[in-house]
């Protein structure tokens, strides 16, 4: 049989540039214009396509807007995802998945983008619920990992994964997403974010890590 041609395969990595070409000149578009300001004629002026290509990709400026956020959200993640392991401290595992949530929050075009779509948020709630909706597919990685260390004993049962998880990702966010988006802020220096992971953990873990046996204590 013979081996196909590569033709056969050069519309798709084709197709793929485009995409990306139209996803890198609306980041740069919506963080300058805001969503209102950008346009799609503008946003394939800049990527050099034709307008229709980035109807193809993107039937509205609305899907185009979710789908960077989704993309940039995607980039963050690309590292191997972290599994529960009940040979490692726990400490070090939650600071190796909340090290991966720190990828996102210290991504400028992230924040700045975040910002752009909070502002236009205010005016579709609907738009809003579904956008949340979809970030929060996003993160699935610590809910199931707390499901796996209550299931190995190391953090109290009954307690609502989903909420746990809810929980830490808020104590990060208060510090290093909440004060930068609204209210434009920097980045955490090193120090600064290596003590709010550390704390993060400390306190989640103060309170659903499951108190010692009498024994143990004694």
């Amino acid at each position: 049989m013979a081996a196909p041609s590569t033709s056969t395969f050069t519309p798709t990595r084709l197709t793929d540039r485009k995409r990306l070409a139209i996803v890198q000149a609306a980041v740069a578009e919506f963080r300058e214009h805001g969503f209102a300001g950008t346009s799609m004629d503008r946003v394939a002026a800049v990527a050099e396509v034709s307008k229709r290509t980035v109807y193809n990709h993107f039937p509205s400026k609305e899907e185009l807007f979710e789908a960077i956020l989704l993309h940039l959200w995607d980039r963050s993640h690309a590292l191997p995802e972290v599994r529960y392991d009940p040979a490692r401290p726990l400490q070090e595992q939650l600071r190796a998945v909340l090290d991966t949530k720190m990828r996102l929050l210290d991504d400028p075009s992230f924040i700045a983008l975040c910002r752009v779509a909070m502002a236009e948020m205010m005016h579709s709630p609907e738009r809003a619920r579904a956008m949340v909706a979809r970030l929060s597919e996003k993160e699935e990685d610590l809910p199931v990992w707390i499901r796996a260390a209550q299931a190995d004993g190391r953090l109290r049962a009954g307690v609502d994964p989903q909420y746990a998880a809810h929980q830490l990702h808020g104590m990060v966010k208060a510090f290093a997403f909440w004060p930068q988006i609204a209210l434009g802020q920097p980045p955490l220096t090193g120090p600064q974010r290596e003590q709010v992971l550390a704390d993060a953990v400390e306190m989640f873990l103060g309170l659903y890590a499951p108190a010692p046996s009498p024994a143990a204590r004694g």
